[in-house]
């Protein structure tokens, strides 16, 4: 749901009847590799993800995985920045829409990051992706920015980065969105 590496491209999958799922969020670990390349790859065409013109080796990345009944279900992968005070969602993706594990595995990232210190924390998606922008709105972040032609001159660099994205809106901004915690911004 977030970034650029070709833009999140999702692929539409039933949701998860909520009766018969048992949804379990917890750490990477070394086993979770293959699932995480195969989720990358869905979604991201690549473990190259870019992000405010950064690239990310999303594979190498902490964060969590969710499980539905102990079946890989969802993938959240995380930067700290320099310094510690800001973390960096790098990709957020689910394979159950509508069952909860994407705001599951957000909330897993919100914890770890006030566990870890940071004042905030942070994520990008691209301008077409509406469905990320409203989730995100549901879960209580803020925009914070719009990085205007951002994937424009990404795609200088990548040139077969597809131009058109969801719903064939052209893809060329990155929207960011935060939340903090601390009393003083809100």
């Amino acid at each position: 749901l977030t970034a650029v590496g070709g833009p999140c491209r999702h692929t539409h999958r039933p949701s998860i009847p909520s009766a018969i799922m048992t949804l379990s969020v917890r750490p990477i670990e070394p086993r979770d590799l293959s699932e995480i390349r195969a989720e990358l790859h869905t979604h991201w065409h690549s473990n190259q993800i870019w992000s405010l013109g950064r690239c990310h080796q999303a594979d190498a990345l902490p964060g969590f995985v969710a499980e539905v009944s102990g079946a890989f279900a969802g993938l959240l992968t995380m930067n700290m920045d320099a310094g510690g005070w800001q973390c960096e969602v790098i990709t957020l993706s689910s394979r159950g829409l509508g069952a909860g594990i994407g705001a599951a595995l957000l909330k897993a990232a919100e914890d770890h990051a006030k566990a870890k210190g940071c004042r905030r924390i942070y994520l990008t998606t691209t301008n077409d992706n509406s469905k990320a922008i409203r989730f995100y709105q549901r879960q209580g972040w803020r925009f914070a920015a719009l990085h205007r032609g951002i994937v424009d001159r990404v795609r200088k660099l990548i040139p077969d980065l597809p131009l058109l994205g969801l719903d064939g809106i052209q893809v060329r901004d990155e929207i960011e969105f935060e939340r903090w915690f601390t009393d003083d911004a809100s």
